[in-house]
């Protein structure tokens, strides 16, 4: 009480007791809610004859899909010719090819109807890791812990400040009869 004092709110100013005005109100916004978006429906108003129908959907040719991941393989593969491979684990000195090789992927696939990326697609790639970056192993990162003044900052920020907010609290509690 003697917070919402200091600030100058009270609670029961903000809180109505009359939960028949509080329903109203809860209509109210139902209401306003559902008039505002009853038109942002897609399928309302929708003229079905003015849809034009969609060709029955070809089916994935995936020896076509499997020679073509191999037209993108073979080019990665001539663009890998040219990084040295000791540079190969760092993907700053290949990522332009290997971008270049993920979209020949995409592409040659929705152009002959095969989703991307889908499992032989994904063995492909799968492959194409296996022979430039298996040996890009990480190395594992030993955690250690922060030095102590580090720690000892990091402990005793939080608690200074639970400290200053409690005496705030006590300091304001002690001049509620000057505030009043």
């Amino acid at each position: 009480m003697l917070l919402n004092r200091v600030c100058g709110i009270f609670i029961h100013d903000v809180m109505d007791t009359n939960p028949l005005a509080v329903l109203k109100l809860l209509l109210v916004g139902i209401l306003v809610n559902s008039w505002m978006t009853r038109g942002l429906s897609a399928t309302e108003n929708i003229n079905v004859e003015s849809v034009p129908r969609r060709p029955s959907v070809a089916l994935c040719n995936e020896t076509q899909l499997l020679w073509e991941m191999e037209v993108c393989g073979e080019g990665f593969k001539r663009e890998m010719a040219y990084v040295d491979p000791q540079n190969w684990c760092n993907l700053t000195h290949f990522i332009s090819e290997y971008h270049v090789f993920s979209l020949c992927t995409e592409t040659n696939a929705g152009r002959i109807n095969c989703y991307w990326p889908n499992p032989l697609v994904e063995s492909y790639i799968i492959r194409i890791h296996k022979h430039f970056f298996s040996n890009c192993t990480l190395e594992r990162v030993i955690l250690v812990d922060p030095p102590d003044d580090t720690v000892t900052i990091l402990i005793l920020i939080p608690v200074f400040l639970t400290l200053a907010m409690i005496a705030l609290v006590v300091w304001c509690s002690k001049r509620s009869d000057i505030l009043a």
